[in-house]
């Protein structure tokens, strides 16, 4: 096996590379429905669902680079009693369409407009975890904050697009230097990112069952996804209009802790939390703490209404 170096782990830090399946799949899974909805460019995206399905609110999850919206079990099950809660695969990714083009943070962000519209949800917390705190951003640059009662960014710094490459050169080189590891090796590559996500033992997790979601998406679109995620756009801007609330919730270890704490900064109502003793997965290492962390924001949000179902 190829073991992760610690550029490759940088890689997966920001391309979000991170999840995690309970042995079973869906599991507290009698709550937790599945559906699909087709795009208007005909894309087949699958998610899950929990809570009162007739609200026109939900907290939707949005999971990182090549893993399925299963990973967000937990906090389907947990948020159930009180929200209406979505998680999305991706296009590209987990049950929904492969597709050759479309595979950036933009276009996932137009499909999860799309897909909104469709399960009628007029008003949401966008929760996106690496590659989806790029969806997240993009969602905003596109479509504002009309539709927005908040947003939260996990352990992941919204991308600088071609200024990566001038601000951090040792973090630019070592993602294009390993693309070629992945593109080689995506069975090993995969493994041992896999491996990188905790920092705890978690004996309930199928670790071959996340590896093998991670490679139902083809490896060059999973190039082409790592590639635009990171130097596609500057998704920098949307979050600086930001007008609505957010809160940044980061691994206590990340070593792009101090970008997110820069991020953080340049959002004008935000609130950071960094978790110690985690790893990427933050939620997965710590879910009670992820889970209070984010009770909290949902109530401090003042067009939202957390105990009660949503009209």
């Amino acid at each position: 096996m190829i073991k992760p170096q610690n550029c490759v782990l940088r890689i997966l830090l920001l391309a979000a590379i991170a999840g995690s399946v309970f042995s079973g799949g869906v599991q507290g899974a009698d709550a937790i429905k599945e559906g699909f909805a087709t795009t208007s460019a005909g894309v087949r995206i699958h998610y899950l669902q929990s809570g009162d399905e007739s609200s026109s609110r939900a907290i939707v999850l949005i999971p990182g680079w090549r893993l399925p919206a299963y990973l967000w079990n937990e906090q389907l099950t947990k948020f159930a009693p009180t929200n209406r809660v979505l998680a999305i695969d991706p296009r590209s990714q987990g049950d929904s369409a492969k597709t050759a083009d479309g595979n950036t943070p933009e276009s996932r962000a137009r499909d999860l407009r799309e897909i909104l519209a469709r399960l009628k949800v007029s008003k949401s917390v966008l929760v996106g975890w690496s590659q989806g705190a790029q969806d997240v951003s993009a969602y905003l640059q596109q479509f504002g904050t009309d539709s927005i009662a908040g947003i939260v960014l996990v352990d992941s710094p919204v991308s600088y697009g071609l200024a990566e490459v001038e601000m951090h050169k040792e973090f630019s080189k070592a993602i294009l230097s390993n693309i070629s590891i992945y593109a080689n090796h995506p069975q090993e590559f995969s493994e041992g990112m896999v491996q990188s996500f905790f920092a705890k033992p978690h004996p309930d997790l199928d670790l071959p069952k996340i590896v093998q979601s991670t490679l139902q998406t083809p490896t060059n679109t999973g190039i082409a996804m790592l590639i635009a995620d990171i130097f596609g756009a500057d998704r920098r801007p949307a979050l600086a209009k930001l007008d609505k609330p957010a809160l940044v919730i980061a691994s206590g270890s990340s070593p792009l802790l101090d970008v997110q704490k820069e991020m953080a900064a340049s959002i004008p109502n935000v609130k950071l939390v960094a978790m110690p003793g985690t790893a990427h997965a933050v939620f997965v290492d710590d879910p009670a703490t992820f889970d209070a962390a984010l009770q909290s924001f949902l109530e401090s949000l003042s067009d939202w209404a957390p105990g009660t179902r949503q009209p």
